[in-house]
């Protein structure tokens, strides 16, 4: 079998799931490390490191940290990308599962700001900086352990595959959170209940790193990794750096799969982040209304995303991505409403919604179609760098939706405004992709 061959029908039906799961397994723990933070800044973190203000200004300051992490992203995303491309996906994932994994058990272990005054939130945002540097290395890795091994005609699905892990780990975090704070007193899980979900960590990351130090490279960067040898060699010149390579051969590319990103950074932000804290705090609804809600959500979101890549490869990731970035332009000032009923019911409704058919449905896609635009000597680089770049501003958006809702005393129709913009300028992204699937 030539290569081409070899690479357009990726390995068999047993190997392909070892591939998944292993990319699935360490996938899980860092975004449900990522997200018990997000949801811990929206319901603990102002209590137990910024008692000393109000409760709103309190909520800005914990997802300033929250945002903090995703400024260490994309330097995790460069150095993880440069050595993915260059030594091999599989070290690399292995690294930044050990770095994000230790960073959240420590969390787990940190004193309050009762106990050592302010260094307990300096300490935290040190913490959330490497957890940030160990994620800005997982998507592209993760993403591509699978889609560079799967048949061509099935990336959509199996690319998807991996992204499950998001909502997954949404699941997992968000559950871990509702049955703390529906067995725990008030007083309980202030003083120890917050700690559990981050000192549990632990076993996620025992078990996500054997299974990773078990998987293979893929077939299609083995193959182009030692093409690009034998060429350098055969050229008497030195390969240039990955970043450097991928903004001679791809600069516009980079720059459009930045923009379309947008939209599924800020929306999933709002959404997991944000509109808990809103509910909870400005609207006073009991918080386990929206916890368990984005349960809900997440648990469909799992079968959705497979379902979604496999449409994806009928009609086109491109397809797909335009239908979540139009979703959420359109569905951006109707979810506020549906959120200022208070009925339970309507909200959960506008959380499923706004979760399974904005960010979700980008995100099943995202790296498929991504991965399309690059080549396979600068993929991780590239897709680690426009996938964390705007993941700066994804970062920062609980912290711009809370000074709007401040700004607009309380009124969430500023929000929805920045969102409602951020996805035209996505979908504008995507439609100038070239291709069906973005090649």
């Amino acid at each position: 079998m030539s290569e081409m061959a070899a690479t357009a029908r990726g390995l068999d039906r047993r190997a392909m799931r070892k591939v998944v799961i292993g990319s699935f397994a360490g996938a899980l723990l860092e975004w449900y490390d990522f997200f018990i933070y997000g949801t811990a800044s929206a319901i603990v973190f102002a209590k137990v490191f910024f008692p000393t203000v109000d409760p709103l200004a309190g909520v800005v300051a914990s997802f300033a940290t929250f945002g903090a992490g995703f400024f260490a992203r994309p330097l995790g995303g460069l150095v993880f990308g440069h050595f993915g491309d260059r030594v091999g996906r599989k070290s690399a994932l292995v690294w930044t599962l050990l770095i994000i994994g230790a960073a959240t058990f420590a969390i787990g272990l940190l004193p309050t700001y009762g106990q050592v005054g302010v260094a307990a939130p300096i300490l935290l945002v040190v913490l959330r900086l490497l957890q940030g540097f160990g994620l800005g290395g997982e998507y592209g890795g993760a993403a591509l352990l699978t889609i560079e091994s799967a048949p061509k005609a099935k990336r959509g699905f199996y690319g998807s595959l991996p992204q499950t892990a998001a909502s997954a780990g949404i699941m997992l975090a968000t559950g871990v959170f509702a049955v703390l704070t529906s067995t725990l007193s008030e007083a309980d899980f202030l003083a120890w209940g917050w700690r559990i979900p981050f000192l549990i960590s632990l076993i996620l990351l025992g078990v996500g790193t054997f299974i990773r130090l078990h998987t293979e490279e893929p077939v299609e960067f083995v193959q182009a990794r030692e093409a690009a040898r034998i060429e350098a060699s055969q050229a008497a010149r030195k390969e240039r750096a990955p970043i450097i390579q991928a903004f001679r051969d791809h600069p516009k590319n980079l720059l459009l799969a930045f923009g379309a990103r947008l939209a599924e950074t800020v929306s999933s932000n709002i959404v997991n982040a944000f509109a808990i804290a809103y509910l909870s705090t400005q609207l006073a609804m009991d918080r386990s209304v929206p916890l368990n809600g984005m349960l809900v959500a997440s648990a469909i979101g799992i079968a959705a995303c497979p379902l979604f890549g496999w449409i994806s490869d009928k009609v086109g990731q491109k397809v797909v991505y335009i239908a979540g970035a139009g979703f959420i332009c359109a569905f951006a000032y109707p979810f506020f409403l549906m959120l200022n009923t208070q009925d339970s019911a309507v909200v959960w409704v506008a959380l499923i919604l706004a979760y399974n058919l904005g960010p979700t449905l980008m995100f099943s896609v995202q790296p498929t179609m991504f991965a399309s635009m690059f080549g396979p000597r600068v993929r991780y680089t590239g897709l680690s760098f426009a996938y964390q770049f705007s993941a700066i501003l994804g970062g920062l958006t609980p912290l711009i939706a809370s000074s709007l809702l401040a700004a607009w005393q309380g009124a969430p129709w500023g929000v929805a405004a920045f969102l409602a913009a951020i996805a035209a300028l996505s979908l504008i992204s995507v439609v100038l992709v070239r291709g069906r699937s973005g090649r």
